[in-house]
């Protein structure tokens, strides 16, 4: 007696198909879910899209991830307009705070203003003054005149009334000097902010520590260097206060 075998008398499977069309899906899931992991920047996101890729690779239940949890990447355009904003702000916030400073300061010096002895206003970085060389220094030398410790006294006072950090930068013309002490503009320039550092410090008791110094010779010209005018103004020391409040220092329990 011959047995029925029903695979004898079947016919071809049509939907074997099926199992290819999953195979690709699946891939093709996965290949979108890792494009869409590079383009995020959430860490916790990419991992947890990590672990639906290798769920859905094995042929488990597929992790759904809401486009809330994936942060969009910001748009190159919006982060310049964010930090011109943040810029602009800071600026005022700048002008402002140091605006009293500035009217104070044009109040006191007015004479030496007057005399162009003293240049003072505001930049983006903070309030700064600037000590014109003709009046503070000899031609060629870093040793301050004796006749302005008075002026140099009264910004002491400024520079201690405040929590700011200051910056001074010596500043020379474009005419090359060698002498016997300077090789350079660059070492003139230096050893001037150097001499009225020393004077804050002994005179007026700056503390040294808040205080930067910088000589850049005549790479940041106020004026052209091709006349005396514009040299006169160029040869100077700015005194900066910048916009930046120094920390206040941690007091440990028992002192």
């Amino acid at each position: 007696m011959e047995l029925y075998d029903p695979r004898e008398h079947s016919g071809p499977s049509h939907e074997r198909w099926m199992i290819v069309y999953a195979d690709f899906v699946t891939l093709l899931f996965a290949v979108f879910v890792v494009l869409y992991t590079a383009a995020a920047t959430n860490k916790g996101t990419a991992k947890q899209v990590s672990e639906a890729v290798i769920q859905a690779l094995r042929g488990g239940t597929r992790n759904t991830i809401s486009r809330s949890q994936v942060p969009r990447p910001v748009a190159p355009e919006k982060v310049s307009e964010a930090a011109a904003a943040g810029s602009r702000m800071l600026e005022k916030q700048t002008a402002v705070e140091l605006v009293p400073s500035m009217e104070a300061l044009s109040r006191r010096f007015q004479d030496e203003m007057a005399n162009g002895q003293i240049d003072i206003h505001l930049e983006a970085r903070g309030l700064v003054i600037s000590l014109r060389q003709a009046a503070f220094f000899a031609s060629g030398k870093a040793d301050l005149n004796p006749d302005t410790y008075l002026i140099v006294d009264k910004l002491a006072g400024l520079i201690n009334s405040l929590p700011n950090h200051v910056n001074l930068e010596g500043h020379t013309d474009a005419v090359p000097i060698r002498n016997s002490r300077f090789a350079s503009n660059w070492d003139l320039s230096a050893a001037r902010s150097i001499a009225m550092l020393d004077q804050l410090a002994a005179r007026g008791h700056v503390d040294r520590s808040r205080v930067s110094i910088a000589g850049y010779a005549d790479t940041v010209p106020v004026a052209s260097n091709d006349d005396e005018k514009g040299r006169r103004h160029n040869r100077r020391v700015d005194i900066v206060i910048l916009n930046q409040v120094l920390p206040q220092p941690v007091l440990k329990a028992g002192k």
